[in-house]
């Protein structure tokens, strides 16, 4: 009993002192609502995010002062950083469910894709949306880019317990540190995450993107999050005539492969190690799958448009037309395996083929490297499993006794992490069943549809095979299973499962 009192003393203080951090994000927004002038529709917004940044430095201080703290152990750090989440998703919920007049479960789905960087959405009628709100929503992206928890320890440090949470969601810094010491892992990440968004942010508004869209756009393609301020995502700035909206896609193209590439490569570029780009299994097996699904899937649009549509009528190719399947193809296919999920193109749509939407299923599973912002099951651990497959093959032609570790880089993968992979990749394929089953028989969607949800929502990518205007109105079930799925693939499912053990909390 005594023990279980010291678990939630532990988690709850520092849960108190996350919302506390929160609070003052929530008033962020308010400058966005003065500096464009949105008092002139009404004062509504504006109580909204003071009521939700009330809400949560109210319960934030009344957790800090009945919960005793103390510096957590392992389970009790996963324990914070699965609450965290949830936590953080109920309160950021309030500003859409009170400005907006919205049900709260269609809110806190909207803030829980924004934490997790899913990207998948219950909004219609983006551009004409109050600013102050869609700056919300794309601050909720950036916040959960490198994990909710990092930030709270970037920002405020809490010595010997920092390392347990940091631990929590190591997973989204990568297996490594760039350097020796907590306190400088978390400066030169979260140095490099800011410094590429605001590259990505002056880069765009250079290229002619209004400024208040360089900061939407920058915040969720750099934390590979895919909200937008236009319901036609990025396609939105072809479709009204910009001038340069092929810079503007290229930028995004860069931006996405920022936020999807493993921060410490990210590190030793800066350091000048140029090595960095192709010296580990991981990256080359990056590269690899990025420039396979665009061959595939270029070849596949060619195809299928008029023999010879490349080529004008006196016999001269004509570029035009093959950058700009290129660039769509290009940009899509990065949009999805880095788990951003804008769009030039609807995946759904007539622009793709069969095999490009069974192949954009598979890079939604896939995702981004360990160490980025993005999600899905990761580059490196696909490349276990492949050398995993390729050992049991040379165990059947070998004898009894050769050894037969599974290496990567230079190092023999322990059993406990192809245990855990293992595990990871199971637990992956169980719940994309049970939410394309429930998804099925609670719809009048197809297979194929109903599938596309949930490894949209376990893969936190946003996009789907579900049409927008359907999505809203699913069933609510639907819309709790998908909250799950966004919830314990951003947290890599294991830990979320964690709060269903009774044990844990003795």
């Amino acid at each position: 009993m005594r023990n279980r009192f010291r678990t939630v003393n532990v988690v709850f203080n520092i849960l108190g002192s996350l919302f506390l951090v929160l609070g003052v994000f929530l008033l962020t927004p308010l400058i966005v609502f003065f500096a464009t002038r949105e008092y002139s529709r009404g004062m509504g917004i504006f109580f909204a995010f003071i009521t939700s940044a009330l809400t949560s430095f109210l319960l934030g201080t009344l957790l800090k002062f009945v919960c005793t703290p103390g510096n957590p152990d392992r389970l009790q750090a996963i324990l914070v950083c699965s609450l965290a989440w949830i936590g953080f998703s109920a309160i950021g919920a309030l500003p859409f469910v009170l400005g907006l007049r919205i049900t709260y479960l269609n809110g806190f789905f909207e803030a829980m894709s924004g934490f997790t960087t899913t990207g998948i959405t219950m909004f219609q009628g983006l551009d004409n949306m109050p600013g102050s709100i869609l700056f919300w929503r794309s601050l909720t992206q950036w916040i959960g880019g490198l994990g909710i928890l990092t930030f709270f320890l970037a920002v405020t440090y809490r010595g010997g317990s920092a390392h347990m949470l940091f631990g929590a969601e190591s997973h989204k810094i990568g297996m490594e540190r760039p350097v020796p010491g907590l306190a400088n892992t978390l400066k030169i990440l979260w140095s490099i995450y800011a410094g590429f968004t605001i590259l990505t942010c002056v880069c765009l508004a250079i290229a002619g993107m209004p400024f208040f869209d360089s900061i939407i756009h920058s915040f969720t393609a750099i934390a590979t999050g895919g909200f937008s301020n236009h319901d036609a995502s990025i396609a939105y700035y072809q479709l009204t005539g910009f001038r340069h909206y092929v810079v503007i896609e290229y930028i995004l193209i860069l931006g996405m492969l920022f936020g999807g590439t493993n921060f410490l490569i990210h590190y030793r570029i800066v350091q000048r190690d140029w090595k960095a780009l192709f010296d580990n299994t991981e990256i080359r097996y990056w590269w690899g799958l990025i420039l396979f699904f665009l061959i595939i899937i270029f070849i596949e649009r060619s195809a299928k448009l008029a023999p010879f549509s490349y080529i004008s009528s006196n016999g001269v190719i004509c570029w035009k037309g093959v950058e700009e399947t290129f660039r769509k193809v290009f940009f899509q296919v990065v949009a999805i395996i880095t788990t951003t999920g804008f769009s030039t193109e609807d995946i759904g749509g007539s622009f793709f083929g069969h095999l490009a939407r069974q192949l954009f299923l598979v890079m939604m599973v896939i995702g981004g490297c360990v160490g980025s912002t993005g999600g899905g099951f990761k580059v490196l651990r696909v490349a276990i499993l492949t050398k995993l497959i390729k050992r049991e093959l040379f165990r059947m032609r070998a004898p009894s006794s050769a050894l037969s570790p599974v290496v990567v880089d230079g190092e023999v993968i322990s059993k406990n992490e192809l245990y855990r992979v293992a595990a990871l990749f199971f637990t992956w394929v169980v719940l994309l069943i049970f939410g394309g089953a429930v998804t099925a028989l609670l719809s009048d969607l197809n297979a194929f549809q109903s599938f596309s949800g949930m490894f949209s929502a376990l893969g936190n990518i946003g996009p789907t095979y579900i049409p927008a205007d359907t999505m809203i109105h699913l069933h609510p079930l639907i819309k709790t299973v998908f909250i799950f799925g966004m919830l314990a693939g951003r947290l890599e499912i294991l830990p979320i499962l964690l709060l269903f053990s009774t044990k844990v909390w003795r």
